[in-house]
C-alpha cells in the first residue's frame, strides 16, 4: 500500500499564505509530520501568479527535510515539467482525466520523467459517472490511449473519485465497485488510487468514516491512498491490513470488512462484538458507506 500525504494543500488558508510567501519553517513543519508517508502530494492548485516556481522550491524542502517521494498535483502543465525536472525521486503526476489534450501531454511526461500517472475516472463531457460501470468505460478509454503510447500498467493508477457519503450516500459503494472492477478489468493489473477524505467532507466523525472506508477499499484492491498524515491510527490500520496483523480488538473488525469486500460478502454477516461500543460503531460506519442506512450527523448515536 502506497501512502500519499495529503497535508500540503493549497486549499488550506494556512498553507496557500505559507506557498505564497515561501515560508519555509512552516513548509518544513508540513514535510516532516509527513514522515510515516511513502509520498507527499503537493497540491499547488495552478500555480500562476505569485505561486509560479513554487514546484522547484518545494522539491528542495522535501528533499532536504525527508526520503519522501512525490506526487504532483497541479493543473498548471508547465509547473508540473517544473517540478518533475527539479526532482530525482519518485514521482506521481496527479492528474488526467479523459479529455484531450492532456491527457496525452500528460502520458507523454510520464514516460520522459519515468513517473505514476494518477488517471481521473472522468470527462468533461460526461462529468464523474454516477454508476460503476460508467467509471470503468472511462478507465478503459485512457487505458487504450496508455497503451497506445507504451505506459506501463504498474505506472497507471486509476482514481475512481470518492465523493462525499453526506452529499450522496450512494456514491461510496459506487467507489468500491469501481476500485474492484478496474482491479479485475486489466491484464496485466493496473493499480488504483483514491482520495481518501473526499468521503468524509462535510460529515461529522470524520476519522471514523475515513477508517472504515480505508479497510473496505483495502479489501476492494486499493493500491494507493492520499490521506491526511495527522491521522496516526488511519496508518496504523492500513499497515495491520497489509500485513494482515491485528493488534487491538477493533482491528478484527476493520480485517473482517476487507475481506467482505475481498470475497463479495454481505455486511450482515460481519462479525462484531455488539456490546462494544467502539464496534458498533465501525459497523454502523460500514452500513452507512454502504449504503445500507441513511447517514445523519448523529449517526453513532442511533
Amino acid at each position: 500500500m502506497i501512502l500519499i500525504g495529503e497535508n500540503i494543500h493549497v486549499i488550506s488558508k494556512l498553507v496557500r499564505e505559507a506557498l505564497v510567501n515561501r515560508d519555509e519553517d512552516f513548509v518544513k513543519r508540513l514535510v516532516q509530520m509527513q514522515s510515516d508517508m511513502d509520498y507527499a502530494d503537493l497540491n499547488v492548485g495552478p500555480a500562476k501568479g505569485e505561486m509560479e516556481g513554487i514546484l522547484p522550491w518545494l522539491c528542495q524542502i522535501v528533499t532536504e527535510e525527508s526520503n519522501l517521494n512525490i506526487s504532483f498535483d497541479t493543473t498548471n502543465i508547465v509547473e508540473m515539467e517544473k517540478g518533475l525536472k527539479s526532482f530525482s525521486g519518485k514521482t506521481f503526476i496527479n492528474s488526467t482525466s479523459k479529455d484531450e489534450p492532456k491527457l496525452s501531454k500528460l502520458i507523454d511526461m510520464a514516460l520522459e520523467f519515468d513517473s505514476n500517472l494518477i488517471a481521473l475516472t472522468m470527462s468533461k463531457e460526461t462529468g464523474i459517472p454516477k454508476y460503476s460501470d460508467g467509471r470503468l468505460e472511462i478507465a478503459f478509454e485512457i487505458y487504450e490511449k496508455c497503451t497506445e503510447k507504451c505506459l506501463s500498467n504498474q505506472k497507471l493508477f486509476f482514481d475512481p473519485l470518492v465523493l462525499p457519503v453526506c452529499a450522496d450516500q450512494s456514491q461510496g459503494i459506487e467507489a468500491l465497485n469501481t476500485i474492484k472492477m478496474i482491479k479485475e478489468s486489466f491484464e496485466p493489473p493496473v493499480k488504483t488510487v483514491i482520495g481518501l477524505s473526499n468521503i468524509s467532507n462535510g460529515a461529522e466523525k470524520r476519522e471514523l468514516l475515513n477508517r472504515t472506508f480505508a479497510a473496505m477499499a483495502f479489501g476492494a484492491g486499493l493500491d494507493a491512498a492520499i490521506i491526511d498524515a495527522k491521522d496516526s491510527e488511519l496508518v496504523r490500520i492500513f499497515k495491520m491490513l497489509e500485513n494482515n496483523n491485528p493488534q487491538f480488538e477493533r482491528d478484527n473488525i476493520y480485517l473482517n470488512l476487507a475481506n467482505m469486500m475481498r470475497d463479495f460478502g454481505e455486511i450482515d454477516d460481519v462479525e462484531f462484538d455488539k456490546n462494544s461500543q467502539e464496534q458498533t460503531e465501525i459497523i454502523k460506519a460500514a452500513r452507512i458507506l454502504l449504503n445500507r442506512e441513511i447517514y445523519s450527523h448523529s449517526f453513532t448515536q442511533i
